[in-house]
């Protein structure tokens, strides 16, 4: 079956359904990046129906020993896009070769994050499915006299024999690496029944010390990586879990004392499946040699091995460990933090993951690698929500204006659209005698260019019929702040002609009965680091933490339209989205744009009586950043 399109879909209301995006890639975010530069080029050398390709299958191969970031996306929406866009099938396949590192949290992420994005894999495998199979080759790379014993083999002289280490000795053949093919077997029997410790022994394939690719200089096949109780307290800390026993398999227990290496798995686990096109990044580039000679010379079938330039990002850190010393030191609180780039913690945030693939898809795919600033990262979600999402009006830092004029119990539903485009629908909040504005849209001195709020001067509330006027305020004694201010409804008398006022702002009621306002707690998430590359900062990267990443409004009030757009979330209603939340949203997936403030989503920490908003982004770029 083939994987189903990761398509945004309308929004679920009977008022409204999804306009015309005016990004080409948003109804198929990963048909353009298929059709066109390094994909297309990919499919010309080996369509479908050439050499016997009947389907075309690749797979997405991460290892299970981390979270997923942003650059991730790229290689997730290649493998699956081109796949399903050629009616063909893509695996998840979990290189699980290094049980030292791999964690059950990792594999269930993985899978957690490739379903949110909206791709289903034809199959979930695993590198461990095919241990038997791989080590009946090993031998017989041995029997072929392709491969031989290391015993005993220094790292230092390794990287001798390879023309590395101090004075760059010229390239020199391993004294076991003509030892004859039954001492290999035995050897790597030991290996395999724990005679040997880890560093003790290797087995290394007998390839060409002539090349000039070092990935042909005798690379090791199989390693000896026994359990062991880690007692480290770094550890303990990347674990989360100070019962994790390094070295115990996830899948096969302590089966296996030996473990494949990614060079000797990768592409024989290709093979295996039937892979037609091996999509990775330009770094593995130099290992297609390595690839085709495995193959070659165990006789089994060779995929097709092409790369791409890989994905990064500029102004933050994306390295587990890096995540890990944030996390430890208290200036993130997890990896799911709304400030970083891992995928679970672009979730938290609200980005939405047609967002993300359309970011990918309007990058497009070459053998270049590129380098994104988080700004235009920013402004490619913010494009999206644009014409995705409801508006509501949000008052971040509220100050309580009474209209006095008006009667204690007057009451007046105002109607307010959902978006520009009509086809939204619309919704009813209350306009009473006692609203709250945002502290900016208050001037305590008018002047002549501050056209808000200011005694002696009229400013519109948004879709209220009348301006205001401010008559008087009140401020509090200790900090000086205002708390209140006093106006009139400026409703014409009859037969008097209406003067429109020079702006509008937002404006939340005081109405219990209704249930307005909405109360929450807003954080607004502003970039992790002063500088844009803190991965090469000489103090550090730790030393440019930004120490305003993050600002809280605890005093929020949002209007009551929340109600409704919680249970219609989430907007659109992706399929992903949707799989995933069973029809019902989960916090993240109620997202809207705050009229004149940015844009937000739900968080996890909400409760049924105090919302918890995250900041997605701003309106428009922040210059000060």
């Amino acid at each position: 079956m083939a994987a189903p399109k990761a398509k945004a879909e309308a929004p679920s209301t009977p008022k409204a359904s999804l306009p015309t995006n005016p990004q080409e890639s948003m109804s198929q975010p990963t048909e353009s990046i298929s059709t066109s530069g390094f994909l297309a080029e990919v499919y010309k050398e080996k369509p479908l129906g050439s050499a016997g390709v009947e389907r075309i299958v690749t797979r997405f191969p991460p290892e299970p020993n981390g979270f997923l970031h942003l650059g991730h996306s790229k290689a997730i929406a290649i493998n699956f896009g081109f796949a399903e866009h050629h009616g063909g099938d893509c695996y998840l396949r979990y290189d699980d070769t290094n049980p030292a590192k791999e964690e059950k949290k990792y594999f269930t992420a993985i899978e957690d994050m490739v379903r949110w994005l909206g791709f289903s894999p034809v199959k979930i495998t695993y590198s461990s499915d095919y241990f038997d199979t791989l080590y009946e080759l090993a031998e017989d790379l041995i029997r072929r006299d392709a491969a031989y014993c290391d015993i005993q083999p220094p790292e230092s002289e390794i990287a001798q024999q390879r023309g590395g280490g101090k004075g760059a000795t010229p390239r020199y053949a391993c004294g076991h690496r003509n030892r004859p093919t039954d001492e290999s077997l035995t050897e790597f029997r030991a290996m395999r029944d724990g005679e040997y410790g880890p560093q003790e022994a290797l087995l290394r394939m007998k390839q060409d010390l002539t090349s000039n690719n070092p990935q042909m200089w005798d690379l090791t096949a199989y390693r000896v990586i026994q359990p062991s109780k880690s007692s480290n307290a770094e550890e303990h800390v990347e674990d989360e879990n100070p019962d994790h026993t390094a070295g115990v398999h996830y899948r096969t227990g302590d089966k296996w004392k030996i473990y494949p290496t990614y060079d000797f798995t990768h592409c024989l686990a290709d093979s295996l499946e039937g892979i037609t096109h091996s999509l990775c990044t330009t770094e593995f580039e130099t290992s297609r040699v390595s690839y085709n000679w495995l193959c070659d010379t165990l006789g089994v079938y060779r995929p097709m091995q092409r790369e791409y330039g890989r994905l990064n990002l500029s102004g933050t850190v994306l390295s587990k460990r890096k995540i890990m010393d944030l996390i430890s030191k208290g200036h993130v609180r997890d990896w799911d933090d709304p400030r970083l780039y891992t995928l679970i913690a672009l979730r938290r945030r609200g980005i939405p993951p047609g967002a993300i693939l359309s970011f990918v898809s309007k990058l497009g795919v070459s053998k270049a690698t590129t380098t994104i600033e988080i700004k235009k990262f920013e402004q490619s979600v913010r494009q999206y929500l644009e014409v995705t999402v409801p508006r509501l009006m949000v008052v971040l830092d509220p100050i309580r204006i009474v209209i006095d004029d008006l009667p204690e119990n007057y009451l007046e539903m105002v109607e307010l659209p959902y978006s520009k485009d009509p086809e939204f629908g619309t919704h009813q909040v209350p306009f009473t005698r006692t609203v709250y504005i945002d502290r900016s849209d208050f001037r305590e001195t008018p002047s002549k260019d501050f056209f808000r709020l200011a005694p002696g001067t009229s400013v519109g509330l948004l879709k209220v019929p009348f301006p205001i006027t401010a008559t008087s305020f009140e401020t509090d004694p200790d900090s000086g702040l205002v708390t209140l201010v006093h106006a009139q409804y400026d409703k014409p008398a009859e037969g008097t002609k209406f003067k429109r006022p020079k702006a509008y702002i937002h404006w939340v009621s005081d109405c219990p009965s209704l249930n307005s306002p909405v109360k929450a707690c807003v954080r607004v998430h502003n970039p992790l680091f002063t500088c844009d590359n803190p991965d090469t900062h000489p103090d550090g990267f730790l030393s440019v933490i930004n120490p305003q990443s993050e600002e809280t409004f605890p005093g929020a009030m949002i209007d009551i339209g929340l109600h409704e757009i919680t249970q219609k979330a989430p907007w659109p209603k992706t399929k992903s989205e949707e799989m995933a939340t069973d029809s019902q949203a989960t916090p993240e997936t109620v997202r809207f744009q705050g009229m004149r403030v940015a844009y937000f989503c739900l968080d996890r920490d909400s409760t049924a009586d105090y919302k918890v908003l995250n900041r997605i982004v701003s309106l428009k770029e922040d210059t000060n950043k």
